[in-house]
Order: structure tokens, then C-alpha cells, then sequence
């Protein structure tokens, strides 16, 4: 069981084509408030990360934003957050979002939002942490990569329990109560 406190969250410095991704982003936003997780994020105020954290503070929750000094001025820090953080570099922000966050969760994003999952996912089967890594799968946006998964296990190159590891949710409520109830998966490397 994971003691969901403060949840690390990875998405999008833009907002996407569909509007879907914005509205569920600011329901999640809202639903994690409600259900007292704090979130920790990339510190911007654009795109989805923006909407996440204003969501999140319109319902009375808090947020925590952790920024590298060169992206204070091209994603624009958010101001109204409970608390920013302003680091060195990327690497600081990825290690200080990995001590702060007690789960993992990706929205639909970029290449840096693939980036700081796949991180975090291989810590995760390396043992560097025992927390769940999510997906939440607005408009099915990650089904192309959970089908390239699938084809990485059929292949041989991903055990399967490290793809069953992966919380996979469309809802904030099955996103919060799986990742209350999750489990670290078996400890082999193989």
C-alpha cells in the first residue's frame, strides 16, 4: 500500500490538440485536492503543467513547483504556487521531484514528459524507488506506447510483471485508488 501524500506529476509545457487534455487535466487537478495529495510538478505556468497546478489551487490544495534557473523565464514559474523551488539544472529538478513525490504519475506531454517517465520507471525496476509510476490515459492518448510496450514483453525485451507494474487509469478516482493500493512489484532483476 502507498501512503499517497505528495504525487510528482509529468505533463506537458503546451496544452495539446484535443481540449479533452486540459478539462481532465483540471478534473484530476481537482480530485487530487479533494483527496489531500499534494502535487509536485515542473514549476510552469503553461500548458498542462499550468492548468495542473491552478486546478490544484483552486480547490484548495497544494502544490509544489520545481524549476532548473534556465526555465524560469521560457516556461514561465508560476508565482501562486504553496512553494518553488528553483534548481541548478534538470538533472536537480528530476532527482528533487523523485525525493519529493511518493508516486509517479505522467500526463499526456512531449518528449520531456516520455523522458522523465521512462527515468522513473527504470528506477523503479532498478529498486532506486519503491513508489508506483502512472499513466493516465486521457482520450487513450498513451495507447501507442502501452501497445509498444505490449510488443517490448512480447519480444522479450520487458518482463511482463515490470509492464504490469505500470498503473494504467482514465479517471481520477481509479487513478487514486490504485495508486493507494499498489504494491512494489517482485524484486528480480530478470
Amino acid at each position: 500500500m502507498t501512503d499517497l501524500q505528495k504525487l510528482t506529476v509529468f505533463t506537458g509545457s503546451a496544452s495539446g490538440a484535443d481540449l479533452a487534455y486540459q478539462r481532465e487535466t483540471r478534473r484530476l487537478g481537482a480530485a487530487l485536492a479533494q483527496s489531500g495529495v499534494e502535487v509536485v510538478y515542473g514549476g510552469g505556468k503553461v500548458g498542462l503543467m499550468g492548468q495542473m497546478a491552478d486546478s490544484v489551487i483552486e480547490a484548495g490544495g497544494r502544490v509544489t513547483g520545481v524549476i532548473p534557473e534556465v526555465l524560469v523565464e521560457r516556461e514561465i514559474a508560476h508565482q501562486r504556487l504553496t512553494q518553488l523551488e528553483v534548481v541548478e539544472d534538470m538533472h536537480a529538478r528530476k532527482a528533487r521531484m523523485g525525493q519529493l513525490g511518493d508516486a509517479f504519475l505522467s500526463l499526456p506531454g512531449g518528449m520531456g514528459t516520455l523522458e522523465e517517465l521512462f527515468e522513473v520507471w527504470t528506477w523503479q525496476y532498478l529498486g532506486i524507488h519503491a513508489k508506483p509510476v502512472a499513466l493516465y490515459n486521457t482520450a487513450g492518448f498513451w495507447d501507442p506506447l502501452l501497445s509498444m510496450i505490449d510488443h517490448q514483453v512480447a519480444e522479450g525485451f520487458i518482463a511482463e510483471w515490470r509492464r504490469d507494474a505500470l498503473v494504467i487509469a482514465d479517471t481520477p478516482e481509479g487513478l487514486i485508488s490504485q495508486l493507494r493500493a499498489w504494491k512494489p512489484p517482485r524484486e528480480d532483476l530478470t
